[in-house]
């Protein structure tokens, strides 16, 4: 049974279903207001890992990510570029999802969208609002009142007799300057205003807009229900718009909410916060373009343990790259001994095989999702075995435990022998050090071979040639 760390308890809880069949779980998703960047790439692949280790250990899911699609930044990019805000939101929610393909996370069963669910929102500010939790400003914006709930700040645990409530929520929940009773009150329905243009929805408070906390628990509640097993987000969500949806979510619905609160940490670029002052905020397309595959981005994001800073470099990437050519070598190498078709995902959640020399990756995974020991557990247990000296059988059912593994971080295993575009410098050292090997030139040989090991290539000498591959 897999055991996360919890942030409302401080503490690892085993992560169970409520029902004992499905696990039903919450995500928040992207702004879709332009290209998602790595660092919220972290987040959704350390979710995707999560999701793979709880349906191959036997658990169904339910998996709820929604989509916002009106906030001030999708607002104010539309209105900018004078497109209208379905039209701009629908192209930044399509790269996302291109971006999630590429990096091989699963599809959610649910992913909905803001703007579809005005009404869902309108009816918890309404049961707000008739309980005395919210009240309606001047200029027709509606707010939530913090001093109605008195397990507000439970889950960030904060001290609301030494701290400053008022001042940290006034400058980290809500940057709008409208008029409200208490400065720590965070709004629930936004008022127009002329810079909204054409994207307001009318209310019984008057025209306006939902703000963004209320979003999640409207469409939480409505696909999971007042109490569902998880809950999850990068650690910045905690303060504030975690801990409002669950005030606003208890308020209005009852129920727990969500009964496991699971956060992701940041992501820093070489050692530093990511901001484009800096140049460091990268996206896919960028990582692309200098040549990086989606795959090696990906055994990075997984291969990091989430309640750690990801300190991000792009020689990380290299090294990613040279990882990944090991696993898919060994993989091939079963492969060719077995004569069994690959195993997919979705057979290893049906029928999962013991695990042999890879239980104690699977136990590192189900222990806080300590991915990296995981990692460390595979290529320790693959140094020793020659997979030529297996027989068929025993080759199909390492390689059904291996893939468990891979399958569980979502991995995407190279071809080691798919045809690779040797650069012209990399091909004249390789003949050079041909050339000293045929002249029994071994220490050039020696010497050639490791200038290649450090540029990223491994040569194998065969009798009549040679062959190159990335490591």
């Amino acid at each position: 049974m897999l055991n996360l760390f919890d942030t409302q308890s401080g503490a690892l809880k085993p992560v169970q279903a409520e029902d004992g069949k499905q696990l039903r779980f919450y995500c928040c998703g992207p702004t879709v207001y332009a290209a998602a960047h790595i660092g919220n790439f972290r987040t959704f692949v350390i979710q995707d890992v999560f999701r793979r280790v709880v349906e191959l250990g036997g658990l169904r899911t339910k998996h709820v990510r929604n989509i916002t699609d009106v906030d001030d930044k999708t607002i104010r990019n539309s209105q900018a570029q004078g497109v209208p805000l379905a039209e701009y939101t629908a192209q930044w929610t399509e790269k996302f999802h291109a971006d999630c393909k590429a990096l091989n996370c699963l599809p959610p069963h649910v992913e909905p969208g803001a703007v579809h669910h005005i009404a869902e929102q309108i009816d918890i500010v309404q049961r707000l609002m008739d309980t005395g939790h919210a009240y309606r400003s001047e200029d027709g914006s509606v707010y939530f009142r913090i001093s109605s709930y008195p397990e507000y700040g439970r889950l960030a645990h904060l001290d609301r007799q030494t701290l400053d409530l008022g001042k940290t929520a006034a400058t980290r929940a809500d940057v709008d300057e409208y008029d409200k009773d208490s400065v720590a009150d965070f709004v629930l329905w936004k008022a127009r205003r002329p810079e909204d243009g054409p994207n307001f929805w009318p209310s019984p408070w008057g025209e306006g807009r939902p703000g963004w906390h209320l979003e999640c628990s409207a469409m939480s509640h409505k696909y999971l229900g007042d109490t569902f097993d998880l809950h999850s987000g990068g650690v910045d969500l905690i303060f504030p718009h975690h801990e409002n949806e669950i005030a606003q979510s208890r308020c209005a619905c009852g129920g727990e909410s969500a009964r496991h609160w699971f956060h992701i940490t940041h992501l820093l670029v070489d050692g530093a916060k990511m901001s484009k002052s800096l140049g460091n905020l990268y996206t896919l397309d960028q990582l692309q373009g200098m040549g990086h595959s989606p795959a090696a981005l990906r055994y990075i994001l997984a291969g990091a343990y989430y309640r750690r800073p990801l300190n991000f470099t792009l020689a990380g990437l290299k090294d990613a790259a040279s990882a990944l050519n090991k696993l898919g070598r060994f993989d091939k190498a079963l492969a060719k001994v077995s004569g069994a078709k690959e195993p997919s995902y979705r057979e290893l959640v049906k029928q999962r095989p013991a695990l042999g020399i890879f239980e104690p990756a699977w136990a590192s995974l189900e222990d806080d999702l300590n991915t990296p020991e995981a990692l460390g557990h595979v290529f320790s247990a693959i140094k020793g075995i020659k997979p030529e000296s297996l027989s068929a059988e025993e080759a199909t059912e390492l390689r059904r435990a291996f893939r468990v593994i891979t399958e569980a971080l979502g991995l995407q295993l190279p071809d080691p022998d798919a045809d690779i575009e040797v650069p012209e410098d990399i091909r004249a050292l390789a003949d050079k050090r041909w050339a000293a090997r045929c002249a029994k030139d071994w220490a050039s040989a020696d010497a050639l071979r490791a200038e290649l090991a450090q540029l990223g290539w491994g040569m194998k000498d065969g009798r009549d040639g040679y062959s190159l591959t990335k490591l």
